[in-house]
């Protein structure tokens, strides 16, 4: 028989938190703190950038469907009649043509790479492509844009006339960019397909290209998606690079050898020569929320389409 003060002491040694659980609700505060710290900052940046980029609107009384459509840029200056031309229609045609283009010749390149290093040569294409991928995501981005002008500008100018800067010469350097990082996520994508799939494919008589081609990348197109949106997340947001080869002209592109600017571009030129508070700077504020806002539709969209390309 226990007696009662020996009862007490299991009772309290049982109930008592031990150094473990100590250990692991100090873990879920720290961790819940960081998320809080984390949701905060994301918050504050849409906050801070979604009030300067409205001031356009409610404060300087601009039209936003002119912002919208309009082709002329020129925040300091009136139209004929009394408004702000503001048109930031050429340099949202130019950030999508760019970003797109980029993103439709890197997906092929990097999927091509992601097949050879996982499927065909696994060990002799991690040891030939993989210190060159690393390479190429460590190079910084004025590196891209200083090759990208004393080489691929010249050429484009050889062959297809023109000044050579424009779309084309922006969609080459952002293509040589996003390479490597959407060819990397697309090895992880193809490598977390489970094997069973490919025994199961070649056991009932397909090919090796036939399991690659209707086993393989199709489990892996969700994250294979998923990559491309982060490819296109950099080239949409890139700045420095483009605008070294993109000719830095405010106007409505005519082709992919005129010149053109992008919302980043105009934002890295223009930020330094204005005063916080004006209607030039508001309306670069707006060029950076319209920024934001396309990158979320293009996450969005991309999330919902790789949703659909999930194996059943």
């Amino acid at each position: 028989m226990t007696q009662p003060g020996q009862t007490e002491s299991i009772k309290d040694s049982l109930t008592r938190p031990t150094k473990a659980t100590h250990q692991d609700m100090m873990g879920k505060a720290i961790s819940y703190l960081c998320i809080g710290m984390v949701s905060l900052l994301v918050l504050s940046i849409l906050y801070f950038i979604a009030t300067k980029g409205v001031a356009t609107f409610t404060t300087n009384h601009a039209s936003l469907l002119d912002f919208l459509t309009k082709k002329n840029w020129n925040p300091g200056m009136l139209d004929s009649h009394g408004h702000p031309q503001i048109g930031a229609l050429p340099m949202i045609v130019t950030s999508f043509s760019v970003t797109v283009l980029a993103a439709l010749v890197a997906a092929p390149f990097a999927i091509a790479v992601a097949v050879f290093m996982t499927e065909i040569a696994p060990q002799k294409g991690s040891k030939i492509l993989q210190p060159v991928i690393e390479l190429l995501v460590g190079i910084p981005s004025v590196v891209y844009g200083f090759i990208g002008l004393t080489i691929v500008v010249p050429v484009i100018r050889k062959f297809a006339g023109g000044t050579g800067f424009g779309i084309l010469a922006g969609t080459i350097v952002l293509f040589v960019m996003i390479l490597p990082t959407v060819a990397s996520l697309c090895v992880d994508s193809i490598k977390a397909v489970p094997l069973y799939y490919r025994s199961a494919s070649l056991a009932l008589g397909a090919t090796r290209w036939q399991t690659i081609y209707k086993v393989v990348l199709r489990a892996a197109t969700p994250g294979i998606i998923t990559a491309v949106i982060f490819g296109m997340a950099r080239a949409f947001g890139e700045a420095l690079a483009v605008q070294m080869v993109i000719g830095n002209a405010v106007i409505m592109p005519k082709g992919l050898i005129s010149p053109a600017s992008t919302l980043t571009s105009q934002l890295t030129t223009e930020i330094g020569n204005t005063t916080m508070g004006t209607l030039p700077n508001n309306a670069l504020w707006s060029l950076a929320l319209v920024l934001l806002l396309m990158s979320l539709v293009f996450n969005i969209v991309v999330r919902l389409i790789g949703k659909r390309g999930r194996i059943k």
